[in-house]
């Protein structure tokens, strides 16, 4: 992430709560608020459809420029708030940052490896992973997409924690407990898994790679 980072240009918000939200997303708008670095927050709307396809692309650092304004600043995408049906973002939490400072984020972790692995050829046995993301301290510059975690030779009762994981780059620095558990193979009658076939149980549902939640000022959503 560099000073060519995606612009994305907002308008701000004169009115807020849930029902000038709604409108605004009815107009292709989509709601978003700006906070940070001692600043008050600021309620704004996106174009709706050029943002999605960026966040889609997994991008996270954009330039932000507010109509009106001279200048634009930098933001990270801090939290996405979906539907009720957990499929399509409604509302969007942006944080100024500066690109040469170290921020918190939560990371997704991408399991390699799968099909050939050596504990998952037996039957009866389930991969665990009930750490699907690690807290990370990294610059702004060097935001992963994802971390990538092999578990080929990952045998019946092996573990894989937190502290095994490799990071990316020496800066970057984990948060997470070092001894929770990333990955984990067990056999029948050690985990809730049925069936005779190896298979897969994730601990947690993490669509989204975003640090903690933030207040939201307008409370959209």
């Amino acid at each position: 992430m560099h000073e060519d980072a995606p612009v994305l240009n907002a308008t701000k918000r004169e009115r807020i709560g849930s029902r000038y939200a709604r409108r605004d997303r009815e107009a292709g708008r989509l709601p978003a608020i700006v906070y940070g670095h001692k600043v008050e927050p600021v309620a704004v709307s996106l174009d709706a459809h050029a943002t999605l396809l960026l966040l889609h692309k997994g991008e996270k650092v954009f330039q932000l420029h507010l109509e009106g304004g001279s200048e634009s600043e930098f933001v990270l995408v801090k939290d996405l708030q979906y539907d009720y049906l957990g499929t399509n973002i409604v509302h969007c939490d942006l944080e100024r940052v500066d690109l040469d400072e170290r921020i918190h984020i939560k990371v997704p972790v991408h399991f390699i490896g799968e099909s050939n692995c050596k504990g998952l050829k037996s039957a009866g046995t389930t991969l665990m992973h009930p750490m699907s993301e690690l807290d990370l301290e990294c610059a702004v510059t060097n935001l992963p997409d994802f971390l990538e975690v092999d578990i080929t030779n990952l045998e019946v009762g092996g573990t894989i924690h937190a502290k095994d994981v490799q990071l990316p780059k020496e800066t970057m620095r984990l948060l997470s407990d070092p001894d929770g558990v990333v990955a984990h193979i067990v056999a029948h009658g050690g985990s809730d898994a049925d069936g005779d076939e190896a298979g897969s149980v994730d601990g947690q549902a993490a669509p989204e790679v975003l640090s903690e939640k933030k207040g939201d000022a307008d409370g959209d959503d």
